[in-house]
């Protein structure tokens, strides 16, 4: 039974999504301030959390920082639906995905379905010839899926789902050009609607993870107004 963590200061949004996800089978852990969550995800950590961005004693991008540090957990922002700058400022960060307030339950339920099943793509199935659950080698990058690891020259980089798929889409075919669009749809569900500012976003935070581990890294090649390839070796 997964186990979804709720972060949000306003007690009526906790009750009424936990009893949503509780009706789907899910095990749900409620906090109302970042604070509280921090600790409480450290010693039991869930396997989504769903953050507000505006919370006492620690918001939620102050929270998605910290825990950003130790943790890959799987993010999902709740925003006021005009603070499209947080919704970046929150990628950049590492978040996975966003949902505007007022929000549906449904809505949630099923964004949380869909980071889920992005977190765990070996319990979809053996995987068929040629398919992606294998450790993929390119050069000084390892992926492996199943351990959802990456390293870089033998050094950990530390990825969110979202970030390690759409690595990941690149690096099967180094050379070849990804279009936003097709990054999207390696990254997320169907039913996930998001825009080219949003892939722009995730690899702006890879490229600057990677550099972190190797200030030399060029290995994402931007083609304007085209997409994005993973240079050959």
């Amino acid at each position: 039974m997964p186990t979804i963590a709720l972060v949000d200061d306003d007690r009526n949004i906790l009750t009424s999504v936990s009893i949503a996800l509780e009706a789907e089978g899910y095990h749900v852990q409620t906090y109302t301030d970042g604070a509280a969550a921090l600790a409480g995800l450290a010693a039991n950590p869930p396997d989504v959390a769903v953050f507000d961005i505006k919370m006492p004693r620690m918001d939620g991008m102050e929270l998605l920082r910290r825990l950003r540090q130790k943790s890959d957990l799987p993010v999902i922002f709740l925003t006021s639906k005009d603070d499209e700058i947080d919704e970046l400022f929150g990628l950049k960060m590492g978040a996975d995905d966003y949902i505007r307030k007022p929000f549906s339950q449904r809505l949630l339920v099923e964004r949380v379905k869909a980071v889920l099943r992005r977190a765990a793509p070996k319990a979809e199935g053996p995987p068929a010839e040629g398919a992606v659950n294998q450790v993929m080698e390119r050069g000084k990058l390892v992926l492996d899926p199943e351990r959802h690891t990456c390293t870089w020259e033998e050094k950990p980089v530390v990825l969110t789902v979202t970030e390690f798929l759409i690595l990941q889409a690149l690096a099967q075919r180094p050379g070849y050009v990804k279009s936003r669009d097709s990054l999207m749809d390696a990254a997320y569900d169907d039913q996930v609607y998001v825009d080219d500012r949003t892939i722009d976003s995730h690899i702006k935070r890879l490229r600057k993870k990677f550099k972190e581990v190797d200030d030399a890294f060029d290995a994402i090649e931007t083609l304007y107004g085209v997409g994005y390839r993973y240079r050959e070796a």
